[in-house]
């Protein structure tokens, strides 16, 4: 079985960005995103309805009570869920990319050009994304906690009537959800953001290693004059030397013309 050249390149570590742990992380961050979805639409279409129920004789005596249409469970387990999945789905992904950006080789704050223009535009890039990210995640959270508050508030006497009963407005759950996708997929956004940074900062360390190598190559000092005139003399003893410089020579060749400069200088 023939090796190749990818065979012998050495494999990405897990905690790099745009690794195959990466990606496989990022794409299961995006499935427990859409289940937080799922699940606050499904605390939507069971969330509590309240009725309300006349009781007493006559119209001037009769008091208005409120009846809870269910005891709240299901949605309340639903939006827990979500609460806590996509707090999890944050926590999971910042860290890791926290962990891949400051273990990058080279580190990517140290070889960042804030001057360049794809610089600047990957930096307004990657703040509009982490800062909407956070937004997105807690306007998303608030309204998933007032949800399980408020589906919590009633889990035993439910149907008893009560004078006053705290209710979830429609929709509430439904938007929730929709904060809750928009934090993973703008999470992601940061992601591939940081992706693309890493790279540039590698070709711009290519770049800069060869130009180095080019200056060293280019700053090296010329040759010492033995060394000139020894070369002179093999090129005046062997023509065929002169007109192709860059063959093999042999040791006696080397020996003879060294021993005859040699004596020309004694």
């Amino acid at each position: 079985m023939a090796v190749t050249h990818a065979d012998l390149a050495p494999s990405r570590p897990r905690t790099e960005l745009g690794s195959k742990a990466g990606t496989i992380l990022i794409i299961i961050c995006i499935i427990c995103g859409l289940f937080c979805f799922i699940l606050c639409l499904i605390a939507e279409a069971t969330r509590s309805v309240v009725t309300w129920e006349s009781s007493g004789e006559g119209k001037q005596h009769a008091t208005r009570e409120c009846v809870y249409s269910g005891s709240g469970k299901t949605p309340l387990m639903c939006a827990g869920g979500a609460f806590l999945g996509l707090a999890v789905v944050m926590v999971v992904e910042h860290s890791y990319m926290l962990v891949a950006v400051s273990k990058s080789t080279p580190p990517v704050l140290l070889t960042w050009d804030p001057d360049s223009s794809s610089a600047k535009a990957l930096t307004w890039q990657a703040g509009f994304f982490f800062f909407s990210t956070w937004i997105s995640f807690a306007v998303g959270e608030i309204l998933l906690l007032i949800g399980v508050s408020v589906e919590s508030g009633h889990l035993r006497n439910w149907s008893t009537p009560k004078p006053g009963c705290l209710t979830i407005p429609q929709g509430l759950f439904s938007a929730a959800g929709v904060f809750g996708l928009a934090t993973t997929f703008l999470a992601t956004g940061l992601y591939l953001t940081a992706v693309r940074a890493q790279k540039m900062c590698r070709e711009q360390e290519t770049v800069r290693r060869q130009v180095l190598d080019i200056s060293v190559l280019f700053a090296s000092p010329p040759l010492s004059p033995r060394h000139s005139t020894i070369r002179a003399a093999m090129a005046a003893e062997n023509p065929t030397l002169r007109q192709n410089d860059g063959g093999r020579r042999s040791p006696s060749q080397f020996s003879s013309v060294f021993a005859k400069v040699s004596i020309d200088q004694v």
